[in-house]
């Protein structure tokens, strides 16, 4: 074995664990939406493993996902290679994972931003999206509670 080849092997080895370990849900699937990529932080947080969800229907294994709405959201990933999103704003969360938090964690569900990404393969077709599941329980309390602060401050200034 050459050392380029080792090499490219040497990295794909790390970049595989860079994806697993990193704090953020990567999860790609199908035009069937049958789940191919499951890494670590989505198995942490669901308590399912890569095996239990490959090749298996994202609406299956999550009925709470509405799956009119959501193919229409992807629909324009698939077919015109654009981006969309979530925000928690727009809808708390994707999935509806526990919030870990045990001392800042004052929600009982894990807020969420979504990202959606088309997969171009090698002959320039998209057959498949990657999903990123970002985390934001942090930044949706502090403007929860900010929001609380100014309503109670109005209050107090009417009341003046």
């Amino acid at each position: 074995m050459s050392n380029n080849a080792l090499d490219e092997i040497l990295e794909f080895h790390w970049m595989m664990d860079m994806l697993q370990t990193v704090d953020v849900g990567i999860v790609v699937f199908d035009r069937d939406y049958n789940l191919k990529v499951w890494n670590g932080f989505m198995e942490a947080h669901s308590g399912l493993l890569p095996s239990d969800v490959r090749d298996k229907s994202l609406f299956s294994l999550f009925p709470d996902i509405k799956e009119d709405w959501f193919r229409k959201k992807t629909k324009p990933v698939f077919e015109l290679r654009t981006r969309a999103f979530i925000t928690w704003e727009q809808r708390p969360y994707l999935f509806k994972f526990r919030n870990y938090r045990p001392i800042t964690g004052t929600e009982p569900f894990m807020y969420q931003n979504v990202a959606f990404s088309a997969l171009v393969s090698a002959t320039g077709t998209v057959d498949n999206v990657c999903m990123m599941v970002y985390d934001m329980s942090d930044a949706a309390t502090a403007k929860k509670q900010l929001l609380a602060l100014q309503v109670e401050q109005s209050e107090k200034n009417e009341k003046a």
